[in-house]
């Protein structure tokens, strides 16, 4: 016993185990094996895998079996067996934990504490991995409690699968085209351009002001003898030419800046994100991203007045032909062309002027790994500028920013041909089945249009905007015959270049004498053309000063702040970015709950009259507790919520170094609230 005058002692406690072994749930007992897609094989695996949780810092996190296949890097814990609490916009390809081979951006090991980037073959193993994906996902990966011979086998097999070179029948693509049965044309009302009267069909909606018709005379790539007469005679001497690679970016500018852009949303953990936070925006506006933008939407307007108000043609030119005159056409018809908003509109226009166009989605996704010399987000810069569009003029788009937000994670998704090939003739002479014995005719790819091969009805609900101003059907006794002036000419190059299997229309022994030819004649008058006018102000501004015809031209606000970061494609994994119970979802399920009220009483009214409209009224996705959703609803559903320190992020930052106040609970405070 103590004596009166004696005091006690202080209480201590030391931790002989690790913080892992604090915050786990107890490791799986019951054997888990993945979800394996016809064609796909399993190559290694590794047990009593640590994955954190990288929300705090605090090394939370689950025990599980980590696999590579040759179509994905798959996490799987007690949860993956378990159908309980599945997400409403669940994807039935890639699940929470999947990562595509083609999605792996980086792969990081950890030393020592020290972050050592992993290539070709290893001398030492690491003991904790990390993961960065094209998505902007992160993963971390603990494996001091893995076996040695599997660590061997599982990093070696990740590094190798989704980082060296391959081979373009080695992609997962053609493993699932010759094992997956195709039951589907995957087509949804989405014009694919590949047969003649897709063409011809395209030109009589259009009725551009030149008279123009369909011919198969090339078909095959051969070269058309139609191709010669028309060099020297109009229309090519009628319009306005716009040489695009010396007024637009280049694609390394464009890369260059989307890879700073980027660094800003993998985020490691919450004390990575608050310690860039006070320099923030002076970070972004350094990547040059959101410019980048702004740059090629002004672009397509300067593009949008020769057409609208000097009724001229323009031929769009550079190089290839393929990257920016593709960005270009694109924007410019979705601005002029009401039917380039909709869904199946929107969808038929990237086949058109992107998958048959030619544009080298095999080399700007880099999805073979054999140079990144070629990569540039060409591809994602366009969504990123249709984006702004979609947020600046919601009721003039029939489908929404999650369907964007979707289709750029579908490039990453190899069981699509769509975003897989540079061209169509790459596509054609790859698809017969002779270095696969098993496979007897020619190749059924998918087309990534079929979106029930990924999502349920209930998910594809949320693809589609219920507030879209959908176009009235005219009246006949008045119906007025419109002309939509634009028509996207050939761009070619002015100057010879390489012959090159993955560009154009043609085939590569022919390329080059085409666009030697065609740029010779165009190389007459192309230093006669026009600067971009003075008027472009008075275009801009006067459009601008008009109420919007959700059906007519479209122009972009592109002053200053216009610009927005697409914040759902690339914050929607940032717990402190979320906005729980707020943001645009908030009054979206507001206007969804009116609509409801609204179509329920139209129903009783029709069934008082024998006319049910119930179809209607099921194709509005009800989104139930708006508070409990977050603003970057639906992929951030099930996201815990965040906690931000309490101490300014200066003050928080100095104190870190001196005192471990960062890494104790009482040290934060959920102001969760104070930002609704």
């Amino acid at each position: 016993m103590l004596g009166s005058g004696a005091k006690a002692a202080k209480p201590s406690f030391v931790s002989y185990i690790s913080p892992e072994e604090i915050h786990i749930k107890e490791p799986i007992e019951k054997e888990v094996n993945p979800r394996l897609l016809p064609g796909e094989l399993l190559l290694c695996e590794a047990n009593t895998v640590y994955k954190y949780i990288q929300e705090d810092g605090s090394n939370r996190g689950t025990y599980g079996k980590l696999v590579c296949t040759n179509f994905k890097i798959a996490f799987l814990d007690e949860d993956s067996a378990s159908d309980d609490n599945e997400p409403q916009f669940k994807n039935k390809i890639v699940g929470e934990n999947d990562i595509t081979l083609q999605c792996v951006d980086q792969i990081y090991g950890v030393y020592d504490e020290k972050k050592k980037l992993l290539t070709g073959q290893l001398r030492k193993y690491p003991e904790k991995l990390i993961i960065y994906c094209k998505d902007l996902r992160v993963f971390h990966f603990c494996l001091r409690y893995t076996k040695e011979e599997e660590v061997k086998r599982i990093v070696s097999g990740i590094v190798h699968h989704s980082q060296t070179p391959k081979l373009l029948k080695r992609l997962f693509l053609f493993s699932y085209a010759s094992a997956a049965p195709n039951n589907t044309d995957g087509r949804n009302q989405t014009v694919m351009f590949d047969t003649l009267e897709d063409w011809r069909d395209e030109l009589e909606r259009t009725k551009g002001n030149v008279k123009y018709k369909a011919v198969v005379t090339n078909e095959g790539y051969r070269v058309s003898e139609k191709i010669y007469k028309t060099i020297s005679k109009p229309p090519y001497e009628l319009l306005k030419t716009d040489d695009l690679s010396s007024s637009l970016p280049s694609l390394q500018d464009i890369q260059t800046a989307y890879t700073r852009f980027k660094q800003l949303f993998l985020i490691d953990n919450s004390t990575d994100f608050w310690a860039t936070d006070v320099k923030w925006f002076s970070l972004l506006e350094s990547t040059n991203w959101l410019e980048i933008i702004r740059r090629f939407l002004k672009k397509a307007i300067e593009v949008a007045e020769c057409l609208e108000r000097q009724h001229t043609n323009v031929l769009l030119i550079e190089e290839s032909a393929t990257d920016l005159c593709c960005v270009i056409s694109s924007l410019v018809q979705v601005m002029m062309d009401s039917y380039s908003r909709t869904k199946s509109g929107f969808q038929s226009l990237i086949q058109k002027e992107w998958v048959t166009g030619g544009h080298g989605f095999l080399d700007r996704c880099n999805h073979l790994h054999k140079t990144d010399k070629e990569e540039a987000p060409v591809f994602l810069l366009l969504l990123n500028c249709v984006w702004q569009l979609v947020q600046q003029y919601p009721p003039a788009f029939e489908f929404t920013e999650t369907y964007l937000t979707v289709l750029s994670d579908s490039l990453y998704v190899p069981i699509f041909s769509t975003f897989f090939f540079n061209s169509q003739h790459q596509k054609d002479t790859n698809t017969t089945g002779e270095s696969l014995k098993i496979q007897s005719g020619p190749f059924k790819f998918l087309t990534v249009w079929d979106w029930s091969v990924q999502f349920e009805p209930k998910a594809q609900a949320l693809l589609s905007n219920p507030l879209y101003a959908e176009k009235p059907k005219p009246d006949k006794s008045q119906r007025k015959t419109t002309r939509f002036k634009h028509q996207r000419q050939l761009s070619l190059p002015l100057t010879q270049t390489k012959s090159s299997p993955k560009r154009g229309f043609f085939r590569e022994e022919t390329d080059h004498l085409i666009k030697n030819l065609l740029g010779k004649r165009i190389g007459k008058f192309i230093n006669s053309s026009d600067e971009p006018h003075n008027s472009f102000r008075e275009f801009y501004d006067s459009w601008h000063s008009k109420p919007v015809d959700y059906h007519g031209l479209l122009l972009p606000c592109i002053d200053g702040p216009e610009i927005k970061v697409w914040a759902q494609r690339y914050l929607r994994w940032i717990p402190e970015a979320q906005l729980h119970g707020g943001g645009t979802i908030a009054t979206a399920a507001k206007i969804l709950d009116l609509m409801e009220e609204v179509q329920s009483l139209q129903v009783k009214m029709d069934e008082e009259h024998s006319q049910a409209i119930s179809r209607d009224v099921q194709a509005v996705p009800m989104l139930r507790n708006s508070a409990r959703l977050s603003s970057l609803f639906p992929f951030a559903l099930h996201q815990r919520q965040s906690i931000k320190p309490a101490l300014p992020t200066s003050t928080w930052k100095d104190l870190e170094d001196e005192d471990d106040l960062v890494k104790r609970d009482d040290e934060f405070v959920d102001l969760t609230g104070d930002m609704l």
